[in-house]
């Protein structure tokens, strides 16, 4: 099983989870929006539990010990704890859908600072709660602080965007779609970690205890079985646009590129998420998950810099923008130093 249990390379594979987190947004931008995100969001699962089978039988299989491979994890672990991580993709499924939306109404420049934002602050805090790690903790508080003034400037920005404009219903749509999606975000990490075993000395995983490639798959087993209840509210009850009645026939209809690149976004996505995981036991669970919600900066200059989101928004935007990422990065340098 591959693993990690030096702190600089734990804190590399945070960096592109980091990517990987704020940048998976773009595969439903570049679907279009005549290809609407709750029919992305189907591929997007499958790409996700797809990846995590594979990562399993791989990454998650390799090595001498057999008692630290995926199957035999899986088989051993199973009952009470596999309700941890699966109770976790349910939640998360619920709250990235909620994203999702978020995105379709206002744009990844401001869903992502705004939900994944909250999500790193409470993620970090129960993170912390469950495997404390970092010293001292008043530089994670500093950091984690610093991040909130800079998720209050992005959503200055947007406001200021928005302005006097005919989306002013969109923008409140957005924000509180946003704001409600990082609350719920903000517990399948810790809900996950606590399960995982990250020790990696013993003859096997301690009793009551699961590796990062079997949580991490049950996790996403959890999210693909809860979209058949989640994703169907959300087709039949839309935020934005007619209710899709007919989902089967639209989703089948669909072109295999569109298919593809819905499933591209749930690879890349699981590619960060595992990478988290693998790197909580060197970096720590809270470390770890709060470089990795770094995502927030990425996808807002993905927003601001290449989808032009804020294309003819007044000047003030781009004062308040510059002061998010300048503050998102120095929260996340205060974060490297507390966990190094």
């Amino acid at each position: 099983m591959f693993y990690v249990t030096n702190y600089t390379f734990a804190v590399c594979l945070c960096v592109v989870c980091m990517l990987c987190w704020g940048s998976w947004g773009n595969t439903q931008k570049l679907v279009g929006k005549s290809w609407r995100f709750e029919l992305f969001y189907w591929d997007y699962v499958i790409g996700l539990l797809a990846f995590a089978l594979a990562m399993g039988l791989t990454l998650g299989s390799c090595g001498e010990n057999a008692n630290w491979g995926f199957i035999a994890n899986l088989k051993g672990s199973f009952g009470v704890t596999w309700l941890w991580p699966f109770a976790a993709g349910v939640v998360f499924n619920l709250s990235n859908i909620l994203l999702s939306a978020a995105i379709a109404v206002a744009g990844m420049s401001v869903a992502f600072p705004v939900g994944v934002g909250l999500a790193l602050v409470g993620g970090t805090i129960f993170n912390y709660l469950i495997a404390p790690g970092g010293k001292p903790l008043s530089l994670i508080v500093a950091g984690l602080a610093i991040i909130v003034v800079s998720i209050i400037c992005n959503a200055l920005a947007f406001k200021a965007k928005s302005a006097g404009s005919s989306d002013a219903s969109s923008t409140k749509k957005g924000l509180i779609l946003a704001a409600v999606a990082g609350l719920l975000m903000m517990w399948f990490s810790p809900l996950v970690n606590k399960v995982i075993d990250n020790t990696f000395t013993a003859e096997a995983p301690m009793a009551g205890k699961m590796t990062a490639y079997s949580a991490f798959f049950i996790f996403t087993l959890g999210l693909f079985l809860s979209n058949f209840i989640w994703n169907t509210i959300a087709m039949r009850k839309p935020v934005q646009g007619e209710p899709i009645l007919d989902g089967a026939k639209r989703y089948f209809g669909g072109s295999a590129v569109t298919h593809l690149v819905g499933m591209l976004g749930g690879c890349i996505w699981g590619m960060g998420t595992l990478l988290s995981f693998v790197s909580a036991g060197a970096a720590s669970p809270a470390i770890a998950y709060a470089l990795g919600q770094g995502a927030t900066l990425v996808s807002a200059l993905w927003g601001i810099l290449i989808w032009k989101e804020f294309a003819g928004a007044p000047k003030k935007t781009t004062y308040l923008n510059v002061a998010m990422i300048v503050l998102f990065i120095a929260g996340l340098a205060v974060l490297i130093k507390a966990g190094s």
